[in-house]
């Protein structure tokens, strides 16, 4: 039987994906907390739907099957009889204050159908969803003002960060935001109770202390994985995680290490630079400068050994990967558009074979120069889901891709 998890590339031909399809979280978004739930501004939830109903279109065309995040979370608490344990898991992670209300919140959840569970889980609780709670303590009334008892999931669409597939395996993130935590609970029940995917070996746990998040982490090859230093990724994180990836079991023999500016804009690896065919990256120009890169390997097969490169990062992944590579600078020349459509993750394209990328349409620029460049690009509309800080790639995690063959 074919494995259900099998990605060892970044480019090789995308067979399976998953994706969430933004839902009612998204119109649980209130100017005065946006800082606090990672979003710049409010996406329209009607048009971010249809944009995403395009991007599974455009996937589909291209050979994918697409499966959807709730989906598979649904088939796993069903196939396993574990819809009290999920609710109860929920609200604890929660952190509900007022006391009464987490017995309530329980009360709520427990009487709905699991389909409206999830979409609950991944939208928040409202205070004004319940009947009101009786104030008994001091900060029932210092914290009546903040409208939720549960905060809702917007950054959920984003389905590339709780969890990472590598190799045959899977790493379930650490969310470096409270704020995400909650997110990985979905991995969390798929890769325990779906029946297909319950097999699947583990290489990282939600409960690992230091933060890993999926957009740091670039299947380079079968043997190489890269793994981003940034905002929200650790270096304590990735170490472990090489630590826990080079082996014989999945055939990985080194990691690279990429130190990035720790700051929002560049928040992970994928944010700054993509791979777009075996040979091709498509990379933000402003920060080949400052970045850095480590390699970790076994050379004895039982301890790590770190080695700085001294040279520029092109040049540690071409020799990495065993072939001279090119990088395709997102926005040209023009330190005016690289800025402008980095920010709009024009590096943040999705490989779904070898030379053929899907992008945001509003990232001209780059996609001109992608197509000069001889990529074939499929573009997607992004009005309301670049909102969210994330591209094509942020947006899907693949399943299963076909080897490489060139």
């Amino acid at each position: 039987m074919d494995k259900p998890i099998c990605v060892q590339s970044e480019v090789g031909k995308l067979k399976t994906v998953m994706l969430h399809r933004p839902g009612k979280e998204l119109e649980n978004l209130m100017p005065d907390y946006l800082s606090r739930q990672l979003f710049d501004d409010i996406p329209y939830l009607v048009h971010a739907r249809e944009e995403h109903d395009q991007f599974a279109k455009t996937l589909q065309e291209c050979g994918v099957k697409v499966l959807y995040l709730d989906d598979l979370l649904k088939e796993a608490v069903e196939s396993a009889g574990v819809q009290e344990e999920l609710t109860w898991e929920y609200i604890r992670e929660a952190n509900i204050n007022a006391e009464g209300a987490e017995q309530a919140v329980n009360e709520y959840l427990s009487a709905k159908p699991l389909d409206e569970l999830i979409e609950i889980i991944a939208g928040g609780v409202r205070k004004s969803d319940l009947d009101k709670v009786e104030k008994r303590h001091l900060v029932d009334y210092t914290d009546d003002k903040y409208p939720f008892y549960v905060d809702p999931m917007p950054n959920l669409y984003f389905t590339r960060d709780p969890f990472m597939n590598v190799s045959d395996g899977v790493l379930i993130s650490r969310m470096a935001n409270e704020v995400r935590r909650r997110e990985t609970l979905f991995a969390k029940y798929i890769f325990k109770y779906h029946p297909v995917y319950k097999w699947v070996p583990k290489y990282h746990d939600r409960t690992d202390v230091h933060s890993l998040e999926g957009g740091d982490c670039l299947v380079l090859s079968p043997d190489t994985v890269a793994f981003g230093m940034s905002q929200r990724t650790s270096a304590q994180a990735v170490e472990l995680a090489a630590n826990r990836l080079i082996g014989e079991r999945t055939g990985i023999k080194q990691v690279l290490a990429v130190d990035i500016p720790k700051v929002r804009a560049f928040m992970h690896l994928d944010t700054v630079m993509t791979m777009v065919d075996v040979d091709t990256f498509v990379v933000h120009p402003n920060i080949l400068r400052t970045m850095r890169a480590f390699r970790l390997t076994k050379p004895d097969g039982k301890r790590l050994r770190i080695e700085e490169y001294q040279r520029p990062v092109k040049e540690a992944f071409s020799e990495a990967l065993g072939r001279p590579i090119r990088f395709i600078e997102c926005g040209g020349t023009s330190e005016i558009d690289a800025a402008r459509e980095q920010w709009n993750d024009g590096a943040n394209t999705l490989c779904v074979a070898p030379g053929e990328v899907i992008t945001y349409s509003r990232n001209y620029v780059t996609n001109r120069i992608l197509r000069e460049n001889g990529i074939t690009v499929h573009e997607i509309p992004s009005a309301e889901l670049s909102r969210g800080r994330g591209g094509p790639r942020c947006m899907s995690m693949p399943f299963v891709r076909e080897p490489i063959t060139r």
